[in-house]
């Protein structure tokens, strides 16, 4: 399976579809995340950490898929993330409020899995969404 190919699948059937099985088939036990959110463990646990707390603040949640670019091992993914505000979303109560979480992923796959992961979030944007932050 080419790189751009695991990645898709991992971003539908795990950050989506929420299989756990997903999880282990596609990302690296030991996946190192060059900008990993304060808190969370290293590896896969702290990948399973963000999606499990972002699922509780988005029990809705979907995600889409703008743009996919591959290059060698290398693929990067704009998308986004939409789902209704139900819990505690980075330190902000629950809203009620519909939201989209706008990020850009680069992630390095290696024998079939994501080996490494840098991305830039949209978190400006989403605190003006949830009103944290004056638009």
């Amino acid at each position: 399976m080419e790189p751009k190919e695991i990645v898709r699948r991992f971003v539908e059937e795990y950050q989506e579809k929420r299989d756990p099985e997903a999880l282990a088939e596609y990302l690296a036990p030991d996946v190192v995340d060059h900008t990993p959110m304060p808190g969370t463990a290293p590896g896969a646990d702290g990948v399973r950490q963000v999606f499990e707390m972002l699922w509780s603040a988005l029990p809705d949640m979907r995600v889409e898929i703008h743009d996919q670019i591959a290059e060698g091992d290398k693929v990067v993914t704009r998308k986004s993330f939409l789902g209704t505000q139900r819990g505690e979303l980075f330190g902000v109560p629950p809203t009620e409020k519909e939201v989209h979480l706008d990020l850009i992923d680069i992630v390095r796959v290696a024998d079939g899995r994501i080996v490494e992961h840098w991305n830039i979030i949209d978190s400006y944007g989403l605190m003006q969404q949830l009103g944290a932050i004056p638009s």
